[in-house]
Parts: C-alpha cells; sequence; structure tokens
C-alpha cells in the first residue's frame, strides 16, 4: 500500500484548526498537507507537527484570505508581480514548515497568453526555488473551478514540458482525474512519469475513497507498481465526522 498523509483543509474539519494535527496522528497519519496554512502563526503549526511527530509535505500558493479569494495569478496576465510577491510568502511558510511542495494555482483564465504568461512565470519561480522544493501543476475539473485555467492533463504536460524544470512537476488529485477524464487509473498510468505529488477522493462530490466511482484497489496498486514512493494525501470531504471514513486505508 502507499504511504498516506491527511490533508486537514478537508480532514477533520469539525474540528479546531490545531487540534486536526493530533487526530490526524491519533489515527495513524505520518504527514500532512495544508492549502493554506497562512492564518495561523507559524510557532503554533511547528508545535503541532513536532508534539505529533508528524511531517508538513504541501501548502498552496497562494492562499484565499491573502489574496481576497482570487484562485491565483499564476496564469493570469499582468499578475507576473502578484505571483512574485505570492511565491515569495509561499517559499518562506514551506521553509518554516519543511514542506517538500507548492501547489501552484493558476487563477482563472484562458487562451494563449494564459498558457505562455504560466511558462515564464514558472520558468522564473524555478530558478530561484530553494533546494529540496518542488512547484507542483494541478488540473482541476470544471465541476469545481469552471473557470481555471489548468483544466486538463494535457494542457498540463504541455506547460511542464515548457518550463522544463526538474523542480516542476504534476500533482495527480483522482478525483479531479475523474470528473476530467472518466478514467483516473489510466490518467494515473499515462501520467506517472510527470506525477511528483499524488491526492485521493472519490467521485462524485470529492467523498472518502470507496464510496463513489473510482476503483481505488486498482488504483493503489497501480501506484505501488509504479516506482513511486511519495504520498498520498487524503483529500475528501466528511458528514463531520472524519474517524468513520478512514476505512479505505487499513
Amino acid at each position: 500500500m502507499p504511504r498516506f498523509a491527511a490533508n486537514l483543509t478537508y480532514l477533520w474539519a469539525e474540528l479546531p484548526y490545531l487540534d486536526r494535527f493530533d487526530a490526524a496522528a491519533e489515527a495513524g497519519f505520518l504527514a500532512v498537507e495544508v492549502q493554506q496554512p497562512y492564518d495561523v502563526p507559524v510557532p503554533e503549526t511547528q508545535d503541532a507537527l513536532h508534539r505529533n511527530g508528524l511531517q508538513f509535505i504541501l501548502l498552496n500558493a497562494p492562499g484565499p484570505n491573502y489574496t481576497g479569494g482570487a484562485r491565483g495569478f499564476a496564469a493570469v496576465p499582468g499578475g507576473e508581480a502578484r505571483f512574485d510577491y505570492d511565491m515569495r510568502r509561499a517559499v518562506r511558510y514551506a521553509q518554516a514548515l519543511g514542506a517538500s511542495f507548492i501547489h501552484v494555482v493558476s487563477g482563472d483564465a484562458a487562451g494563449a497568453e494564459a498558457r505562455d504568461t504560466l511558462v515564464d512565470n514558472l520558468k522564473r519561480a524555478a530558478t530561484t526555488l530553494p533546494e529540496g522544493l518542488t512547484l507542483t501543476l494541478e488540473p482541476l475539473c470544471a465541476e469545481s473551478e469552471p473557470d481555471y485555467f489548468l483544466n486538463s492533463f494535457e494542457l498540463a504536460a504541455d506547460v511542464i514540458e515548457a518550463v522544463g524544470a526538474p523542480n516542476v512537476g504534476l500533482q495527480f488529485d483522482s478525483y479531479h482525474a475523474q470528473e476530467i477524464t472518466g478514467d483516473a487509473l489510466a490518467t494515473f498510468e499515462a501520467m506517472q512519469p510527470l506525477i511528483r505529488h499524488i491526492q485521493i477522493g472519490d467521485t462524485p462530490g470529492r467523498m472518502p475513497p470507496g464510496t463513489g466511482g473510482i476503483d481505488f484497489p486498482a488504483l493503489f496498486a497501480a501506484i505501488d507498481e509504479s516506482g513511486y514512493t511519495g504520498w498520498v494525501s487524503a483529500e475528501y470531504r466528511t458528514d463531520g465526522r472524519t474517524d468513520k471514513t478512514l476505512d479505505w486505508m487499513r
């Protein structure tokens, strides 16, 4: 079985933020990620990690509260200065928390100019990224983000290949893959050489694995067989009782 991590933006959302780290460790997780850790003082998050022996693996850049709700600026022409500013902030937080990945949110845009803007921004960010950090791109489905620029795996692969940097790769999410292509397993197998980080949730609705249309035993077997040794992060909605949704990882 893969190594599983907990996305604490989704899991144990019924608990106060810092209590979620305790709950994740008690449930057996060894690593966590948080989409936007920016509103909590870094020392408090560090303490929650240390007291539970948890590894922090990923955050998003930027956080919605910080940007007033915008879904990022990485692919938005004219937003280059804001992208650079947000990236510097994300890198500071990632280094302080010991993260390995920064998920770069492309924002709402379309067309060739947006694609070129994203490529140029990523090239610039990759050249100054501290060692040990990787930037990830995640295609998001129209069901959850109808105007999002990075809305297909083909587009993500095109951008990653155009950037051509070893510290820029693909973030594979089973929920989005199933919604976009109709076959999360086949998409994983096709995209595997580009994948740097994996997240899981079932369809429809980003629910717990095993409650919808994705064959997770087959997907987990494919992950094992692929040689992927990174974390597989659980990112799904619950009904307020996260502890009751963890049978899939047993």
